[in-house]
């Protein structure tokens, strides 16, 4: 999961305080999500989710469908 945040992020070409940002966090935070160091809180995963246009469970590794809308 934590790769795919990542993997999404630069395949956007943004930065991790530009995803900060958007998402109303610290760069630390979201760094610290990508590592796997904090657990996504739900309220972020949905907010990645519909950033990058995708579903919650391609994030969560459930699907490997990238656009499943």
């Amino acid at each position: 999961m934590y790769r795919r945040i990542r993997d999404l992020r630069e395949d956007s070409d943004l930065t991790q305080k530009q995803v900060a940002q958007k998402l109303c966090c610290s760069q630390q935070a979201y760094s610290n999500y990508e590592l796997g160091l904090r657990d996504i809180p739900t309220d972020i995963l949905i907010a990645l989710a519909r950033m990058y246009n995708t579903t919650a469970d391609y994030i969560l590794e459930l699907s490997d469908e990238r656009n499943g809308r």
